[in-house]
């Protein structure tokens, strides 16, 4: 990890965590320590603190829930010193803290209502907007801690990851309590939360954030913006043109960490440049495949629009690829590529992985099989070992498939029909609310849970395509069930009005079906009532 930093003075992190351990140990009071510091330090940078985490204390179980960073500050601030930088809005790390700026607005409106007798539904349309921050927290997952990790930073990958995945959980507690009824031990872990909610905020803001900003390039952040609007995001709208950059109009523009950088390259524009040293310049060139010949470009294709999500992990336990479609059943990004496998995964999981691959490599088994089943939702995953003509272990290949329709599909169907396929299609909903259990998908963040970050279909304008229902009139209690009913396309006027829509295409979706209104629709989506019964009304001709 020093290696990403110039002139790093290994004598003093010694010291700093000298007096660290003997402050923790009790052998130092408050004021001892500050002193010792002051005299024998004098400064010291966030990212130095997070090296000697990495390199110098030893790591135990939930070491980043239990440590408790307001006291870790109160030690050091005489001598934590914070470069303040100014970031483009749409920056990865601006990003992650007006996420947390709204987090900490949601989170006084807590400290307010829990005064009072318990409303039911006002603290269900809060809570509604807390669960949210599992899209926060899955794409630090997903996007910076990957990033971190290929640095030689991996503490955030393991410890961290932890915290992240304690505070969703508590979140969602809390939640099912409250619709439970259990208001007297819903109101008693309020105070819980919100202290630990705001403790995982500060560790980001005065440490990870600080760190990356250090480590991380202004290139690999421009990559990481891409794929950050796969994950989606929380609370704010980040345009996918201005992702990541700044105004070039702006004063600063040319000294913005990611001006003038180009956005870097694809999986196919790799393979692409690859193939062109051996003489493969051409998208035409046929390659020939085992049963065939194929060009790169029909090869993409096949992989874009595969009715399955395929996955592939090698030998060396490192991510290679996965199918880009736009029905991925758990959410992925361009990052996880390269990524040693155990570590996509909080350590409560890891041995899954770890089993896996060890039994797969010794050649004890051939297959892993799971299943996600649930009311309106069948998930089946398996996995694979992958050998050469030799028998020799080449990795592991992971399919996944939304399986609902299929198994909900009875006696035969011989004659050609599209009205199956256009009902199936348009059974989607706005939001998942669903737990989005994973079975430990190879290359995934283990139980994660969906946030309905699939493409979208496309942004084409609605032009009279068949109706397949009838609305008499839409109002704000009107079922999204029964929309998509009367027109599956509608899906594009969503999209267009709202990247959020975007959750439609999730099969994890199909649980909210029941009870998602157009009101609902708008605020989930963010997306103003008024204007959102326009469209729809003037998309129907209402």
């Amino acid at each position: 990890m020093r290696e990403n930093f110039q002139n790093i003075d290994g004598k003093k992190l010694e010291i700093v965590h000298e007096i660290k351990s003997a402050y923790d140990e009790g052998k130092l009071s408050l004021e001892e320590a500050r002193k010792a510091l002051k005299d024998r330090v004098q400064h010291l940078a966030p990212y130095e603190i997070a090296i000697i985490e990495q390199e110098m204390v030893e790591e135990t179980e939930d070491e980043c829930v239990k440590e408790d960073i307001q006291a870790m500050l109160e030690v050091f601030q005489d001598v934590l010193v914070t470069k303040e930088q100014s970031l483009p809005e749409n920056h990865p790390i601006s990003c992650y803290r007006r996420e947390n700026a709204k987090m900490k607005e949601l989170l006084l409106s807590v400290e307010d209502l829990v005064q009072y007798p318990v409303i039911k539904n006002q603290w269900l349309e809060l809570y509604e907007e807390l669960l949210k921050f599992k899209v926060h927290l899955s794409r630090k997952q997903n996007q910076l801690y990957p990033v971190l990790e290929k640095k030689g930073f991996t503490r955030p990958t393991t410890t961290m990851w932890t915290l992240d995945d304690f505070i969703r959980d508590e979140i969602a507690e809390c939640y099912n309590l409250l619709l439970e009824d259990q208001e007297e031990e819903f109101i008693g872990k309020q105070a819980e939360l919100v202290a630990d909610v705001r403790d995982l905020m500060d560790k980001e803001e005065n440490i990870l954030y600080p760190t990356s900003l250090e480590m991380i390039s202004d290139e690999e952040f421009r990559y990481m913006a891409e794929g950050d609007q796969e994950i989606g995001f929380a609370y704010i709208t980040v345009d996918r043109e201005k992702s990541g950059t700044q105004n070039s109009s702006s004063p600063s523009a040319n000294t913005s960490p990611l001006a003038g950088l180009s956005s870097a390259p694809g999986f196919a524009e790799e393979l692409a440049g690859l193939l062109g040293k051996y003489g493969f310049n051409k998208k035409e060139e046929k390659l020939n495949v085992t049963t065939g010949q194929l060009t790169l470009e029909q090869i993409n294709l096949i992989y874009q629009h595969m009715p399955v999500d395929l996955s592939y992990v090698d030998e060396n336990e490192l991510v290679c690829f996965y199918t880009d479609t736009k029905h991925r059943v758990f959410p992925r990004s361009k990052n996880v590529i390269g990524r040693d496998v155990k570590n996509c995964h909080p350590k409560a999981s890891v041995h899954i992985v770890e089993e896996i691959i060890k039994k797969f490599r010794s050649g004890e088994q051939d297959k892993a099989e799971f299943w996600i089943n649930k009311p309106d939702l069948f998930i089946y995953i398996i996995y694979y070992a992958v050998r050469d003509e030799n028998g020799k272990f080449r990795g592991v290949l992971e399919m996944m498939q939304d399986c609902t329709h299929i198994r909900s599909l009875q006696g035969s169907q011989t004659l050609l029909t599209w009205e199956q396929q256009e009902k199936g299609e348009g059974a989607r909903t706005s939001e998942s609310e669903g737990n989005g259990e994973s079975a430990g998908a190879l290359e995934a963040e283990g139980n994660s849970e969906n946030t309905g970050t699939l493409e979208a279909e496309g942004n084409r304008e609605n032009t009279g395509t068949l109706k397949t229902g009838k609305l008499t009139e839409i109002t704000e209690d009107t079922l999204l069930k029964d929309i998509l009913d009367a027109d599956p396309n509608v899906k594009s006027l969503l999209f267009r009005l709202s990247d959020r829509f975007k959750a439609l295409n999730t099969p994890l979706a199909r649980i909210m079906m029941p009870k998602a209104t157009v009101k609902i629709m708008s605020e989930r989506a963010e997306v103003d009532l008024d204007t959102l019964l326009r469209e729809l009304r003037e998309y129907f001709k209402l």
